[in-house]
């Protein structure tokens, strides 16, 4: 944000000394009026430019932390699967165990 704000003081600097240069000009009033708003355009149209390009930047830095966000979201669901499903083998191979567990003790007279 300090560079804008530095770009931002510059233009502005330089559009009050391009205005006070017009206005102390020798010039009749019709001509120095059509340079300030010359001049003015010009400026506005320069910093509609920056603005446009730090807006598109903005933008692309958002939309890259989006997708960034997107695939981890996406990594830790595919982590998170994986996981349940190795619980659930597990689970699966437990249940089994103990069955076959309960079962040999049924069968076993002690």
């Amino acid at each position: 944000m300090k560079a804008d704000k530095i770009i931002l003081g510059v233009l502005g600097g330089v559009a009050v000394g391009a205005l006070l240069g017009v206005l102390f000009a020798p010039e009749k009033g019709d001509k120095t009026r059509r340079k300030i708003m010359d001049k003015s355009n010009d400026y506005a149209d320069e910093l509609k430019d920056k603005l446009d390009t730090l807006l598109g930047t903005i933008t692309n830095k958002y939309e890259k932390i989006w997708q960034e966000g997107e695939a981890l979201v996406s990594e830790g669901k595919s982590k998170f699967y994986d996981a349940k499903s190795d619980g659930e083998a597990l689970l699966a191979e437990g249940k089994s165990k103990f069955q076959d567990a309960k079962n040999d003790m049924k069968n076993t007279n002690i």
